[in-house]
């Protein structure tokens, strides 16, 4: 049985220059420059250079008197949903680790150069004798060990693997020997399958003559469990040793890389990289001098060639009978460059706007950079000043650097959540975390300072803050619990 029913619905509809120009507010610098790039190169009618926007009015104008039939000239439309992903909906509270660790953090941004991990790995093994098959079963294994330098999937599923993938007869007694080999490699402990075998593998290659390195291979081999949860007690009890003596050990363990994949991309990141500002402030007598960092972004224009094109045609009503396609192709280039130029000056006011604003809400740290004049500041605040919908406040936020006379920073550096203390006064949680990081740095290590007595210790200090808060704190500068920070 049919029905009919009516049905309000409200959609946001989204023109193509809108949804362009969202999508160009979050790309940075450098890949802005690739993004400009990229469209001089597949539309004609844009053009390097000073605009002319009487031309593109003209242009505009001569395009809205083109009548051409309804599927012809509508525009598509779009949603929301057609370019905003579920796990893109940004968080009102910028929730990001902003302690000081992050800070030294702030200039890995990682990118490959050069040959990567896994060829590293292959052109090592080539050079092995091998048999044929050997080098089949050392490329498998290979191809399946992470990033880290581990090998994750389990020699029997990596035998089920060749039979059924490659059509290769193994057993696990032939991976195991092909995984030796792979692990006599460089860098020392990649191939293995666990953190207990990865340092076992650099202890093992180190020099066994030395007494400490010995007692360090016999800690990780037969108390790795209470070494990793630092039960030293037991362990110089069950071994007859010293303090004196486990404490050496733990140095040459401490020595060696709990990552050892990480050590080859990692050479070439701290000495490759480099980020390209979006942002340059300068501070100058008359105050603060703001913006954006367009050395490299050429200006663009219509193409004068396309724009006459499109007049010559419009204006000559013969032709606009016979050449219906080729207007309609010179004026949906036009259309498309003019969106871009467009798109672009908007990303650019946009980004000047948000900045603006938050140079002006934390003003008092940008004239020295001291870190205790940052105001509690959320994404929420930016908004309504600059009248702008959280979400695209967000989207500047996310992947953008500025430049200060004392340093580079992300721009989420400068977003935290507040706290009050006993006087009222409201102050950033980075000033808690500080004092965290400072409490850390001081204890004593054969005693470290457990969350109980840091909550006791900022309470002091008169930050009324819950202990949960703390573990919290801790946790996002990445320090583990008291038990784990203690040493002997």
């Amino acid at each position: 049985m049919l029905k009919q029913k009516l049905q309000q619905k409200l959609l946001q509809k989204l023109s193509p220059q809108q949804i362009q120009m969202i999508k160009l507010l979050e790309v940075p610098t450098l890949q802005i420059e690739q993004r400009i790039k990229k469209e001089l190169e597949e539309n004609p009618a844009l053009e390097e250079g000073a605009d002319n926007d009487d031309e593109i009015q003209n242009v505009q104008d001569d395009g809205e008197e083109e009548q051409f039939d309804d599927k012809d000239k509508d525009q598509e439309e779009f949603t929301i949903d057609d370019y905003i992903d579920d796990d893109e909906i940004p968080e009102y509270r910028l929730q990001v680790n902003n302690s000081p660790r992050d800070e030294d953090k702030r200039t890995e941004i990682p990118f490959s150069v050069g040959a990567s991990f896994h060829e590293h790995l292959q052109s090592q093994l080539d050079l092995r004798d091998l048999t044929d098959k050997q080098k089949v079963l050392g490329e498998y294994v290979i191809g399946n060990i992470d990033e880290d330098g581990y090998l994750r999937r389990e020699i029997p599923n990596i035998v089920d693997d060749m039979a059924f993938l490659q059509n290769i007869t193994t057993t696990e007694e032939e991976l195991e020997e092909v995984l030796a080999i792979i692990q006599d490699l460089d860098p020392a402990g990649v191939g293995a399958r666990n953190l207990r075998e990865s340092l076992m593998i650099q202890l093992a290659v180190r020099d066994q003559t030395q007494p400490a390195i010995r007692l360090a291979y016999t800690v990780i081999d037969q108390y790795f469990e209470e070494f990793s949860k630092r039960h030293y007690d037991k362990i110089t009890a069950r071994l007859g040793i010293t303090e004196v003596d486990l404490k050496s050990a733990i140095d040459e363990i401490l020595k060696l890389n709990p990552k050892p994949g990480s050590v080859f991309s990692d050479s070439f990141t701290k000495t490759s990289q480099q980020i390209i500002p979006d942002f340059i402030l300068e501070l100058t007598e008359d105050g603060f001098d703001l913006h954006l960092n367009s050395r490299n972004l050429p200006e663009l224009r219509l193409s004068s060639a396309y724009s006459e094109m499109l007049q010559s045609y419009t204006r000559n009503k013969q032709q606009k009978k016979e050449m219906k396609e080729a207007i309609m192709f010179v004026k949906q280039k036009i259309d498309s460059a003019r969106w871009f130029i467009d798109a672009i000056r908007q990303r650019q006011n946009t980004l000047l706007l948000t900045m603006n604003a938050i140079l002006e809400y934390q003003q008092e740290y940008f004239i020295d950079g001291d870190e205790t004049k940052l105001k509690p500041m959320i994404l929420k605040d930016v908004a309504e000043m600059t009248g702008l919908d959280i979400s695209t406040v967000s989207r500047v936020a996310n992947s953008k650097y500025i430049q200060t006379h004392f340093g580079i920073f992300p721009l989420k550096f400068f977003f935290s959540e507040g706290l009050q203390t006993d006087s009222g006064e409201e102050v950033s949680t980075r000033e808690i975390k500080r004092i965290l990081q400072d409490c850390i740095d001081n204890e004593q290590k054969r005693r470290p300072l457990t969350d109980e007595r840091l909550t006791e210790i900022l309470q002091e200090k008169g930050y009324q803050i819950a202990r949960r808060t703390v573990a919290k704190y801790r946790e996002q500068l990445n320090i583990p619990v008291a038990r784990l920070r203690r040493e002997i």
